[in-house]
């Protein structure tokens, strides 16, 4: 099936300029095209169409791999009241029992938290079997990290004045490229390039990877 996603404004990525109007078209997992919404329903009026708000964008890398996912622990919401929401590190996570199963499901909570800041990959070396297992089959790709990340570890892939250039993966594919490109691609609430910088990616409203729809802003 194919299908459409349309917003106000499309980043490539690279040096080519905004695409206002701008559109993806995905068949299956990968890209076929990319382009003005206009053409693009033109010439594939049977397409599925979905429509968004703001920026439709490549997806991001989040640097943080192992200090987010390895080195902190996500609460499940029903430890909340002894825990808390935010994730937990030094002498909070020391003082957890933590075993491989609670790092697979703190990872798993911990990526959809990624995946609602338009990350679909992360950078760094990650060791512990179901944290990558839970990495993995949520569809992230794991980055090599060449120097560690300064400032804090963020769950925004924008953090630390970061820019939205700095933070994507892998630009989105011109129009007429035959070699396949994997439909992963982010979408988030923010008139321009400029405003999402500022505001951050918690501004995300959908993140796809691999064609599937990951995460959806309720």
């Amino acid at each position: 099936m194919l299908t459409i996603h349309a917003a106000d404004l499309l980043i490539t990525g690279d040096r080519r300029p905004p695409v206002p109007g701008g559109a993806i078209l995905v068949e299956g997992r990968q890209i076929a095209a990319t382009g003005p919404y206009d053409h693009l329903a033109t010439t594939h009026p049977t397409a599925r169409v979905r429509r968004w708000p703001g920026l439709l964008t490549p997806g991001l890398v989040n640097p943080y791999g192992p200090e987010l996912l390895e080195r902190a622990y996500h609460p499940d919401p029903r430890e909340a009241d002894e825990l808390g929401t935010e994730p937990l590190t030094g002498d909070a996570l020391a003082n957890l029992p933590m075993t491989d199963s609670r790092w697979g499901a703190s990872a798993r909570r911990g990526v959809q938290r990624m995946l609602s800041h338009g990350t679909v990959a992360v950078a760094g070396t990650l060791w512990r079997p179901a944290v990558v297992d839970a990495v993995y089959r949520a569809g992230l790709s794991v980055e090599q990290r060449f120097e560690d990340p300064t400032g804090p570890p963020s769950l925004d892939p924008l953090a630390g004045g970061r820019s939205l250039s700095q933070a994507i993966l892998l630009p989105l594919p011109p129009t007429g490229v035959d070699a396949p490109v994997d439909a992963t691609f982010t979408v988030f609430d923010a008139p321009d390039e400029a405003a999402l910088e500022k505001i951050g990616a918690g501004s995300c409203v959908a993140t796809v990877i691999k064609g599937r729809l990951l995460y959806r802003k309720r």
